[in-house]
């Protein structure tokens, strides 16, 4: 090999090795940032149970946080939003009640999940208890949008829903002063046993790790192999040297 290629080669496995080391190092930084988002998640869930703000201010640093609200539901108005059971991945319905509070706002519940053939609230009368009723769950923020290209539109007319959409769900509904939050019930059993509450997934997932030490191996396989073809070089020149 020539001192030219030589030198390329050097040029380019110094860049790969830089660039490598530096995603490494972007990971771990990663990694304490998710760390921290992780603890902040597992005291808001474990934390007691605090009344239901009434604003976008007051609830834009309580996602996930447990709440208390008080008020009756609005049966008649029921939500489906298509779901798997979060334990055993069973498809099936998300119910979403809307809970008239009792200083007038509505929220809606996602009271939990039901199989497809159990939506008729009929068929699940005991698990709609009547009169003022006290729902503790996690204060959840809707997404800002669809979520992806591969979500489905929902579909009003049909009462399907595929993701979060309060505003349009107050319009399907014909229901004024909605809160732009809604409450994931905890997992308290419902009397009947439907709908399951506690779908909300509250974990989040932490790879970083795992990918810092890949980058890292990475960057230590490419120092091996220019080490090797180094040392091969300098063995060959050796020989050819007089």
């Amino acid at each position: 090999m020539s001192r030219r290629r030589l030198l390329f080669l050097s040029i380019w496995s110094l860049l790969g090795f830089l660039v490598l080391i530096g995603l490494g190092t972007w990971q771990i930084e990663r990694l304490h940032w998710k760390e921290g988002l992780i603890a902040a998640r597992d005291a808001a869930v474990s934390a007691p149970p605090v009344p239901l703000p009434r604003s976008v201010a007051a609830a834009a640093t309580m996602d996930f946080h447990r709440v208390e609200a008080r008020g009756q539901f609005l049966y008649q108005h029921e939500l489906y939003l298509n779901a798997t059971e979060r334990r055993s991945g069973q498809g099936g319905l998300l119910v979403l009640t809307p809970l008239r509070l009792e200083d007038g706002p509505t929220v809606f519940v996602d009271r939990g999940w039901i199989p497809p053939e159990r939506r008729d609230p009929v068929t699940r009368a005991a698990g709609n208890p009547a009169g003022t009723v006290t729902v503790e769950g996690l204060l959840r923020l809707p997404p800002a949008g669809k979520p992806g290209w591969f979500v489905p539109a929902n579909d009003p007319k049909q009462n399907l829903w595929f993701y979060i959409d309060l505003p349009a769900m107050a319009r399907a509904t014909a229901l004024d002063r909605v809160l732009p939050f809604y409450v994931d019930a905890g997992p308290a059993p419902n009397p009947g046993g439907l709908p399951l509450g506690g779908q909300a997934d509250t974990e989040l997932v932490n790879n970083h790790l795992q990918y810092a030490i890949t980058w890292y191996a990475l960057a230590a396989a490419l120092l091996a192999i220019y080490l090797l073809v180094l040392r091969r070089e300098l063995v060959a020149h050796r020989r050819r040297s007089p």
